[in-house]
């Protein structure tokens, strides 16, 4: 397996998709640096020279932040704006939706299980 940045890419994929196994490298960022390194992004992993290897590598290091600087970074982020208390930081403490989404119907999965007062009892044993 080649190994970027710290990550295990796999072998069997294009080179353009497996790229994209490096948190903060997406799709277009990936196509965008095998042009400027004149690679073919149809070919394997698996194909590619070492020296591609190195080049990939070296790129990536000096021209993009990723992996563990950037959650670390995005982290320091949302702190900041928890301390701060914009309103955008207590929808992150809160565990709600941030970007201004409706939450009166949708937003379940990020606010829980919905739970009903009094209905959801089970019956206890019936008298005779």
């Amino acid at each position: 397996m080649a190994r970027v940045a710290g990550i295990n890419i796999p072998d069997e994929k294009r080179v353009e998709i497996s790229l994209t196994y490096i948190y903060g490298m997406g799709l277009t960022r990936s196509q965008k640096l095998l042009k400027e390194l004149s690679i073919d992004p149809s070919t394997r992993v698996k194909d590619l020279h070492d020296g591609e290897l190195t080049k990939i590598r070296e790129y990536i290091e000096k021209n993009y932040k990723i992996e563990g600087d950037l959650r670390r970074e995005v982290t320091q982020n949302i702190n900041r704006l928890k301390e701060t208390g914009t309103y955008r930081g207590l929808r992150h403490k809160a565990n709600l939706p941030v970007r201004g989404q409706s939450t009166k119907t949708n937003s379940r999965s990020k606010r829980g299980r919905r739970v009903t007062v009094g209905s959801g009892r089970k019956k206890s044993a019936e008298k005779t």
